[in-house]
């Protein structure tokens, strides 16, 4: 298992649970450039006002990291990312109008074709009362204008991209009662949930003391 991708909505634990994977699995790390998008401040102020500019910066971004990896043959070793480059389609489907959409999708569908596909992909999961809770935790400026009705219409999006989502092996993770950050039993479970997850998609709901 060369190449683990994590996802989930903004707030539920992907960065950390990358990290953690990366410094367990000896792996290379690939964090999201979101703090470098010099739009992302804007976006939470207006999301209607800067969807297109903040999603391509993103598209592009994620492509640039992703080309760089297969150029020099590091997808050969481990890679943990936190995020699966085809998620990038779920933000934009939920922001862009249907004008910005159809020309967003004209350059994915360039981009998209150079993509190398994730051994397994750890999809986080949690209520929005908790996400809202552990962004208010990380204390970003930028976030502080994130709505709960945002948090839940990207909730949907991602549910519904997932279960539609067979490009790789799935590992569905409900985290509201899982902490693999300061819990290393949780961690070593989840570890070898994701490591036997090698085909379809399965849900991990671990009854752990939690957050």
């Amino acid at each position: 298992m060369n190449y683990i991708a994590v996802e989930g909505v903004i707030g539920v634990g992907k960065t950390a649970l990358a990290e953690r994977l990366a410094t367990r699995l000896d792996a290379r790390l690939v964090l999201e450039e979101i703090e470098e998008n010099p739009f992302i401040d804007r976006f939470y102020q207006d999301i209607r006002a800067h969807a297109f500019q903040t999603q391509l910066f993103f598209l592009l971004s994620r492509h640039k990291q992703q080309q760089e990896l297969r150029q020099t043959g590091l997808f050969e070793q481990a890679v943990v990312s936190d995020y699966l480059f085809e998620k990038d389609r779920v933000f934009a489907a939920l922001n862009l109008s249907e004008h910005e959409m159809s020309l967003y999708d004209k350059i994915y569908r360039l981009l998209v074709k150079d993509i190398a596909k994730p051994d397994v992909v750890v999809y986080l999961q949690a209520r929005t009362d908790v996400v809202m809770s552990r962004i208010r935790q990380r204390g970003r400026p930028f976030e502080a204008a994130i709505e709960p009705e945002y948090l839940d219409s990207l909730s949907d999006a991602y549910n519904h991209f997932f279960m539609h989502y067979d490009a790789t092996p799935v590992l569905i993770v409900n985290t509201e009662r899982l902490d693999f950050v300061a819990n290393n039993e949780d961690f070593e479970e989840l570890l070898k949930a994701i490591q036997t997850t090698n085909s379809g998609r399965r849900f991990y709901s671990p009854r752990g003391k939690g957050r």
